[in-house]
């Protein structure tokens, strides 16, 4: 996200007049005006890197989530709601354009990604002898018109609950795995579509449009009100994540700068404590996985993101020892649909890959094998990464061509560093 940075004009140069004297006095010189220094070159502008850092380590935290599945990362660090935040600033900074070019903008960049995804999908479901039309679980001719999701994320796609077997290479569950994050790109194109109107009414009125998702939260996620299907789910998502879209706004705005830090932070903790004593009393069947108790969700997200952005200190450059991480914060917000969509499909091919090292004459033994199952997951932790890697070499510049950009492999910013070392 981008930040325009200005400099305040110099101050116009002050006026000498000169004294009327007596004929008889001479006339002075004229004090000559004192030299102006020259005014401060405009702030060329530039990422917040503050808000690129909190995105990278929202994407780091889903991989880790994904593959470990461990219930506590969804209280730890709240990624989702944190990148729908981030995507709601941003959004609000656009919209100073005409909305329906903002729009469409932002639904090319994000469809090209997704059909290169859906086509190797689609392709391994269907050469796995998956038949959408006979499929129990979406139906007939039904299930063929689902497809079109897979195109246009504006509902959720079908997949087999089931393909192939459980010896196989992959599991039988692998589908569901790799449509699972889908629904995020299904929230975002609503969350976009739906901002001009948004965004009109918080700027008309910001707290009733702040607060309204969570009221709303309360109202479809916690069974007051139920909505089956796919459409109970999708305004689900669009309720407990439309409070972080809006602060979104808020944090664009300047709403949140102008809240004393001491009253956004109380309030921030209380919601929160109010969320986790919820979750508390409506564990699901992973425990304290936020994602499972919707309430909670809203309240936990929407409190931790008022206090990442009350301390935003938007960075033009990652300060001290974190700039050492400078071109992988680069490299993950140049990527990030990329990485989001292909991180869990990645996660299950490491699978097939460390399953190999059995076959080794040195994993013969039943220690060796032993010592392989324990360090499993930390195998497939340490291979998934190398295989994001190669995937952004691979479907990273569609990315580029969807904003309009020249194809680039790995843009993690080096050569536009080194331009800036070089010129100062």
């Amino acid at each position: 996200m981008t930040h325009g940075y200005t400099t305040g004009t110099p101050e116009s140069t002050p006026s000498y007049g000169i004294p009327q004297q007596r004929a008889a006095e001479p006339v002075p010189a004229p004090t000559p005006a004192p030299a102006q220094a020259p005014a401060p070159a405009p702030k060329k502008p530039g990422r917040d890197r503050y808000l690129d850092l909190l995105r990278s380590i929202a994407l780091v935290r889903v991989v880790v989530y994904h593959l470990f599945g461990w219930a506590w990362l969804t209280v730890l660090f709240p990624s989702m709601g944190v990148m729908f935040a981030l995507a709601g600033s941003l959004m609000a900074r656009s919209l100073n354009r005409p909305a329906f070019s903002v729009i469409r903008s932002r639904v090319r960049r994000l469809l090209p990604p997704l059909w290169a995804f859906s086509a190797a999908a689609l392709t391994l479901m269907f050469a796995g002898g998956w038949n959408p039309v006979k499929d129990p679980d979406n139906g007939g001719t039904w299930g063929l018109v689902k497809l079109i999701d897979y195109v246009v994320p504006v509902g959720a796609p079908p997949f087999p609950w089931h393909l192939g077997s459980k010896s196989g290479l992959l599991e039988d569950t692998w589908a569901v795995q790799a449509a699972g994050p889908l629904w995020y790109l299904r929230a975002y194109l609503w969350f976009v579509v739906a901002s001009p109107l948004l965004l009109w009414a918080f700027r008309r009125f910001p707290w009733p449009t702040l607060l309204a998702p969570l009221g709303l939260t309360a109202i479809v996620g916690t069974g007051i009100v139920t909505i089956p299907g796919e459409t109970g789910n999708a305004v689900s998502d669009f309720a407990v994540y439309g409070g972080c879209w809006v602060l979104g706004f808020a944090h664009h705005d300047g709403l949140l700068a102008r809240i004393p830090r001491y009253v956004a932070v109380s309030c921030s903790a209380l919601l929160m404590a109010f969320g986790l004593w919820w979750a508390s009393g409506h564990l699901g069947p992973d425990g304290w996985d936020l994602n499972d108790i919707p309430l909670a969700q809203a309240c936990w997200s929407f409190g931790f993101v008022v206090i990442l952005l009350q301390y935003s200190p938007s960075w033009q450059e990652l300060p001290g020892r974190l700039a050492r991480w400078d071109k992988l914060v680069t490299l993950s917000n140049n990527r990030a649909v990329t990485i989001y969509l292909w991180h869990n499909f990645l996660i299950m091919a490491t699978v097939p890959i460390i399953d190999q090292a059995y076959n080794l004459p040195f994993m013969q033994s039943d220690r060796a094998v032993a010592a392989l199952d324990t360090s499993y997951m930390v195998w497939m932790f340490f291979l998934v990464w190398p295989l994001i890697g190669l995937t952004i070499l691979a479907f990273g510049w569609i990315e580029d061509i969807a904003a309009k950009r020249s194809p680039r492999l790995w843009p993690n910013g080096a050569k536009r560093g080194a331009g800036r070392r070089q010129a100062a």
